[in-house]
């Protein structure tokens, strides 16, 4: 197996340091000092308790605390308390004022911070100080990759020696295993292992700055759950409900896996075949949510559970498949909170009291952003919050609103559950401005039904006098004439059709007198359509609105009177060949060409009929 490497740059600088002798930061003494970190999950706690004497004459108002750079870097939380009694008598002072200080002299590699004291620490006097440092990503998998059937080992780097600017005369560390099995650690003097713990020291009058590194590489099936992004968004509502959304980008931030993932052999054997995977999470919300959701971007998923009791409201989410390393989810929870649980009043404003973090205690956020929309008409805001945080303001928009919503956004990085405290929201608002949005819909239903009324009882219609109101007359006849004109021509051209009829037939029986009966027939009702007809082309004729038709409908009465003119030759022409006893031959040479220009006459008509009816 590759061996776990150590960061020897950070040796050889401070190697160097106290080689060089350093100047003396102060005469301060940590007469004892015990270490505990705890390694069972993800972040790591390191919790220090440290007498501390003033040896020299002047009096002290600060206690330097150093870190490595590599730790700085991804430490979360730091707090320093000073502590008075021992046992159940023992009493805590509130969080001390921490910044970071650049000391002169010092090795750029470490970073220290500055605890400064509520008093200063006078000649010979001492105090108990305790300090609780939370640090992210400084577990680190080894193996970076792993199989489905493998266990997830991970690596933690340190030092037996609390890296102190003072002088030491007794210290001891304590490691908190996550499990009782451990790949190798490293053997010091005075190391210990029992259970699922490491001891190393007591360590005695060691000089400022000792180093002395060690690596723990130790079994960790922990949920390595890292969100990369979380949005919280926190929407106040006057009317009683305070509605809190969430949005996580989550990935398994451990050993990655790595080659094929069999989903039966998990189902068979989870505690085996997938011990490095988490399968579920869960958010502690607070003991009067309700409406809660759970869903991602596919729809709603059904495997969660809630517990709630007086005290808690317990939400055990499941994911849509387990969680093994590098693999990612993006999910939305959301739930309501009872307005008068979290809003109250102080000094004339109202303010919001509610948890800044994830619900979810096992949960490391990269980037955290909270979202706390106002309601509309709200003023004079302003935010407390514990610990430092990046603050701007936007406004949203939603159903019914005027001006938007005021919405103060605070944004941090590196979160933990350490982050999960109380701060509130400031504000003023009028209870008038509760009234806005339900006179705004009484209003709009108002005026909605007024404008019923009116349409009902008003008189839309043109006036018979205006110029629009006489051209649509005068286009409405039009129409009509045109549609009368139409129905004409269909009737001609229906007795046309009865004339070639009676000529069919006149070749089947050879009735001549029934032939002629016929075309007298179709005369007298061929004349009957020219006087209706005749009124109606007149009447387009002096009509302004019949302009663009009737040319068209001039050409189609031409055409309509020559093709009667030819069927009534071409029906003399056979009545004639048929009382003469000419043959079927000469009969049809007699009429051949008449009956080619009728045939184009009919086309002819025809389109002009398609056309007319079409404009």
């Amino acid at each position: 197996m590759k061996r776990i490497g150590i960061d020897l740059s950070l040796i050889f600088v401070l190697g160097c340091f106290m080689l060089f002798a350093p100047p003396v930061l102060s005469d301060l003494v940590i007469s004892k000092l015990d270490r505990r970190i705890d390694l069972s999950s993800q972040i790591v706690r390191t919790t220090m308790s440290l007498k501390v004497e003033n040896n020299g004459v002047d009096a002290v108002s600060e206690i330097l605390l150093p870190f490595p750079e590599q730790q700085a870097k991804n430490l979360a939380s730091l707090t320093a308390v000073i502590s008075e009694g021992k046992g159940k008598t023992k009493s805590y002072s509130g969080s001390l004022s921490i910044e970071v200080a650049k000391p002169e002299g010092m090795p750029s590699d470490v970073i220290f911070y500055s605890v400064s004291l509520p008093n200063e620490l006078g000649k010979g006097g001492s105090l108990n100080l305790e300090v609780k440092a939370v640090f992210t990503h400084i577990l680190r998998p080894f193996p970076e990759k792993i199989t489905q059937a493998d266990v997830q080992l991970v690596a933690f780097q340190d030092s037996a020696h609390y890296l102190s600017p003072y002088v030491v005369k007794a210290q001891s560390l304590t490691i908190k295993l996550p499990e009782p099995k451990v790949e190798s650690y490293t053997k010091l003097e005075n190391t210990k292992f029992s259970g699922s713990e490491i001891k190393y020291g007591p360590y005695e009058n060691l000089p400022p700055f000792s180093y002395s590194p060690i690596v723990v590489h130790v079994v960790s099936n922990k949920p390595f759950a890292l969100a990369q992004e979380l949005v919280r968004e926190i929407e106040i509502s006057h009317w009683g409900n305070v509605q809190v959304t969430e949005n996580y980008n989550l990935v398994h931030a451990g050993a990655e896996l790595t080659g094929e993932f069999s989903r039966l052999e998990y189902q068979a054997r989870p505690n085996i075949r997938g011990a490095s995977a988490f399968r579920n999470l869960v958010a502690r919300l607070p003991p009067r949510a309700h409406s809660i959701y759970y869903r991602d971007e596919i729809g709603n998923i059904s495997t969660s559970n809630v517990y709630s009791d007086l005290g808690k409201t317990l939400l055990e989410i499941e994911p849509r498949y387990p969680m093994f390393g590098g693999w990612r989810t993006a999910f939305t929870i959301g739930y309501g909170l009872p307005l008068q649980d979290f809003l109250f009043r102080s000094e004339g404003k109202r303010f919001l009291n509610i948890s800044f973090g994830s619900p979810m205690s096992d949960v490391v956020i990269e980037n955290l952003t909270v979202k706390i929309v106002l309601p509309e008409g709200s003023s004079d805001i302003s935010v407390s919050v514990p610990f430092p945080v990046k603050q701007f303001q936007e406004t949203k928009f939603s159903h019914l609103d005027m001006v938007g919503r005021p919405v103060v956004v605070l944004e941090k990085t590196n979160v933990v559950p350490e982050h999960n405290q109380y701060f509130q929201v400031y504000y003023r608002f009028s209870n008038l401005s509760l009234l806005r949005e339900p006179f705004m819909l009484i209003f709009g239903f108002f005026l909605f039904f007024v404008a019923c009324v009116v349409y009902t009882h008003a008189d839309f219609t043109i006036s018979k006098s205006s110029p629009s109101y006489l051209a649509k007359l005068q286009w409405d006849e039009v129409q009509t004439a045109i549609q009368q004109f139409q129905d004409i021509m269909n009737q001609c051209l229906t007795v046309h059709d009865k004339l070639e009829a009676s000529l069919r037939d006149l070749s089947r029986t050879g009735d001549v007198q029934a032939c002629k009966a016929a075309r007298k027939a179709a005369d007298g009702l061929l004349k009957e359509l020219a006087k209706e007809l005749k009124p109606l082309v007149s009447f387009l004729q002096s009509s302004p609105q019949a302009v663009q038709i009737l040319p068209k409908v001039e050409e189609l009465v031409g055409k309509e009177r020559e093709l009667q003119e030819k069927l009534m030759l071409k029906h003399s022409t056979v009545v004639d060949s048929y009382e003469k006893k000419s043959g079927g031959r000469d009969i049809e040479n007699r009429v051949a060409a008449v009956q080619q220009r009728i045939s184009y006459l009919r086309e002819e008509v025809d389109e002009l009929l398609d056309i007319i009816n079409e404009i």
